[in-house]
């Protein structure tokens, strides 16, 4: 089976899923696809369910319905290591660095499950991060915010996934390093990596995707090209906060 989702297969599906919290029904028949090469943006206030959305497709949560395959294939009951196995990668709300360690270890730290990283692996993440290698040898947790960022994309980079996944890439940080955060992230995916982002932040979310979700109370209400959802007024008002 392909790794790459050639001939129109999509590197992520999600088809009908229903994810439930005990009784709550947290995402309800939500539909979703990435094909290669895409940067698709998935936009929701708080409690819409877009961390539970990244969490039915890391496997952390099980939907009740529904399937997710990864480049075509079924995973909806595989084990989360394994989904990381087949080409995913995430990048956690607040980067989650291993605070204690230097730059170096949490990129080889992202390399773990192929058995390491090559020398092409750091070069890449250097090329795109220059600043890393310079603080190559400084512990992580000494970083400022937008550093860590970098530092959290790296490590995701080192696994070589076919899909980045990333989870409000702009919390906790200042406006400037927002829009500089994002032009990293366009970066990334001129380099030939598909993600998925998650975020409330709209207006930069939709300024670099390909097309967007919008998830309200656990549905999809819009999808479409980003440009079009980015300047339809009415939709922003409904939707998204503007």
């Amino acid at each position: 089976m392909s790794e790459t989702g050639v001939n129109g297969t999509p590197l992520l599906e999600l088809d009908g899923i229903d994810t439930y919290y005990g009784q709550i029904h947290i995402l309800q028949g939500v539909s979703l696809h990435i094909q290669p090469g895409e940067l698709v943006c998935l936009l929701g206030g708080n409690a819409s369910g877009k961390s539970t959305t990244l969490k039915t497709i890391l496997g952390i949560v099980r939907p009740r319905n529904g399937t997710v395959r990864v480049a075509g294939e079924d995973v909806t009951r595989k084990s989360t290591s394994y989904r990381i196995g087949r080409g995913l990668a995430i990048v956690p709300e607040n980067r989650r660095l291993f605070a204690p360690m230097t730059v170096l270890e949490n990129l080889q730290l992202g390399a773990y499950l192929r058995g390491g990283g090559e020398r092409e692996d750091y070069d890449r993440v250097y090329e795109l991060f220059p600043l890393l290698h310079e603080r190559r040898s400084q512990l992580a947790g000494t970083l400022s915010g937008g550093e860590q960022q970098m530092v959290a994309m790296g490590r995701a980079l080192m696994s070589r996934p076919k899909l980045l996944l990333m989870d409000e890439p702009s919390m906790g940080l200042a406006p400037i390093l927002v829009e500089r955060n994002f032009e990293i992230i366009k970066q990334v995916h001129e380099s030939g990596v598909a993600i998925f982002v998650v975020e409330q932040n709209a207006n930069v979310s939709l300024s670099i995707a390909d097309r967007g979700y919008v998830l309200s109370t656990g549905r999809l209400v819009l999808e479409g090209p980003a440009a079009d959802l980015r300047e339809d007024e009415e939709l922003r008002k409904a939707y998204l906060g503007r």
